[in-house]
C-alpha cells in the first residue's frame, strides 16, 4: 500500500533521478578540498535557485543554508558535508576526478546529491499541513581537522533547531540497507606531531649527545603503552604513528626528528582528558635523554553520540522509505565525524547509508582511491532524507 509521500517521490523520481545522477558525476568529477568548495557550493546554490528555493550564505564563505517551510513548529536539520579528500581518484569512470590529487573517495558528492534532491522534494511537498521547518546545511571542510562543523555549531546555524540528522555512504552495507545505532556510532579523533631536536653527533659516541632516533622509538612504544594503562580500556584509547622522519646516514645521530599520528578514543570522558596525558607522557620519555621537544596536539572531533529519539525518528523513516529489513544494526566505528559538534548543541542522529551493489562480495573501502558507490544509493537515500524530515516534524511537534 502506497502512501502520497511515496506516491509523490515516485513520481518526483521519475521526473528528477537521471538529473542527480548526473549532478553527482559532476561534482566527483570536480571535486574541490575542504575550506575550498566553491564550484560545488555554486552548483548547488544554482539548482536551487532554478527551483525557486531562496540560499543563505554560511560564515564559512562556503557550503549553504536552506531553510524550507513556513509553519510554526520544530525546525529539523538535515546536514550533508560537500569537501573531497587530498589523494588521487584510482577509477577509470566516465566521471573520474579531473582535479590531479583530488577526489571524492568518502562520498561526500553522493550525501550533497541526495540532500539537493531531498531538499527539491521537500520544496514541493512542505504545505501548511506540515508544521514547522526543514534546513539543509550544506556543510564545507568535514575532512579538515577540527572540521567546518566545528565552527558552525557556534554559529546561527542551530538557532532554532530540534534535532539534525545526517547520512554517511558505508561500502560495508548494500544499496537499501541502513546501519541505525542509538549511542556513540563514531569515535574522537586527533593529531598528535612531536619534533625532536638535539646537537647531533656520531652513533659511535651517543652518549654525549641527545639520540634523537631512540627517543623516537621510546615515543612510537611507551606512549601508547601508557595511554592504555591510564585511561578505561573501555574507552579503547588507541594512539597509532603514521610518520617517522629522522636522519640521513647510517653512523650520523640526526640534529631534527619528527613523528606523527592519530589518537582515537571511543568514550567522550577519556577523550576529554587525552590531551594532558600525551602531553605528560612524551615528556616523562623525552626528559631523561636532554632533547628539545616540541608537541603539536590537534584536537579533532568527539564522538557522534546519537540520540535515542532521533534513532527511533530515523527508523521509522527507514521503514517507511525502504521496507522493513532496511534497517539494521551497526558497530561504532573508529572513524572521525565532525557532525558530532552540532550534536554538542541539538539532539541527532548519524545513519550509515548502503552503496554496495547488491550481492557484491566485495567493495573498495572509504578514503581509498578506488571507492565509488552504486548510484541507486541516491534515490534511496533521497527517500531517506524525506521521510526523515517530515517523521521528524511529527514526532518534534508539541
Amino acid at each position: 500500500m502506497t502512501t502520497p509521500t511515496a506516491d509523490a517521490l515516485d513520481a518526483f523520481l521519475d521526473a528528477h533521478g537521471e538529473e542527480l545522477i548526473a549532478f553527482r558525476r559532476r561534482l566527483h568529477a570536480h571535486p574541490e578540498l575542504s575550506w575550498v568548495e566553491h564550484e560545488t557550493t555554486a552548483a548547488v546554490a544554482a539548482r536551487l535557485d532554478v527551483a525557486g528555493i531562496a540560499v543563505t550564505a554560511l560564515a564559512t564563505d562556503t557550503g549553504l543554508q536552506v531553510d524550507l517551510g513556513e509553519g510554526d513548529g520544530p525546525t529539523v536539520l538535515l546536514r550533508a558535508d560537500i569537501d573531497a579528500l587530498p589523494l588521487e581518484d584510482e577509477k577509470e569512470v566516465p566521471y573520474r576526478s579531473t582535479v590531479p590529487g583530488v577526489c571524492h573517495a568518502c562520498g561526500h558528492d553522493v550525501h550533497t546529491t541526495i540532500l539537493l534532491g531531498a531538499g527539491l522534494a521537500l520544496h514541493d511537498l512542505l504545505g501548511p499541513d506540515h508544521p514547522g521547518r526543514v534546513r539543509l546545511l550544506f556543510q564545507p571542510a568535514e575532512e579538515s581537522m577540527p572540521g567546518g562543523a566545528e565552527l558552525l555549531h557556534r554559529t546561527a546555524v542551530l538557532d532554532d533547531v530540534d534535532v539534525a540528522y545526517a547520512l554517511h555512504c558505508d561500502p560495508g552495507l548494500e544499496v537499501g540497507q541502513v546501519g541505525l545505532r542509538a549511542g556513540p556510532i563514531t569515535s574522537a579523533a586527533d593529531r598528535v606531531v612531536i619534533r625532536l631536536s638535539g646537537p647531533g653527533g656520531h652513533t659511535a659516541r651517543p652518549h654525549l649527545t641527545a639520540d634523537l632516533v631512540h627517543i623516537l622509538g621510546k615515543l612510537i612504544t611507551d606512549v601508547p603503552a601508557g595511554l592504555a594503562k591510564l585511561t578505561d580500556s573501555r574507552d579503547a584509547v588507541t594512539m597509532v604513528f603514521g610518520q617517522v622522519h629522522a636522519g640521513h646516514a647510517a653512523n650520523v645521530i640526526p640534529t631534527q626528528a619528527e613523528l606523527a599520528g592519530t589518537l582515537r578514543v571511543r568514550g567522550r570522558v577519556s577523550w576529554d582528558a587525552a590531551q594532558e596525558l600525551v602531553e605528560g607522557l612524551v615528556a616523562a620519555v623525552v626528559a631523561p635523554f636532554g632533547a628539545t621537544c616540541e608537541l603539536v596536539y590537534q584536537r579533532g572531533s568527539p564522538p557522534v553520540d546519537n540520540d535515542a529519539q532521533a534513532v527511533a525518528v530515523l527508523r521509522a523513516a527507514t521503514h517507511a522509505a525502504l521496507g522493513p529489513d532496511a534497517g539494521v544494526p551497526t558497530q561504532q566505528s573508529v572513524g572521525n565525524e565532525d557532525f558530532s559538534w552540532l550534536l554538542e548543541r541539538v539532539p541527532g542522529a548519524y545513519g550509515r547509508l548502503g552503496v554496495r551493489p547488491v550481492g557484491a562480495p566485495r567493495w573498495a573501502d572509504l578514503h581509498a582511491g578506488g571507492f565509488d558507490v552504486d548510484e541507486g544509493a541516491i534515490p534511496a537515500g533521497v527517500r531517506l532524507l524525506v521521510h526523515t524530515a517530515l517523521e521528524a516534524l511529527d514526532a518534534y511537534s508539541d
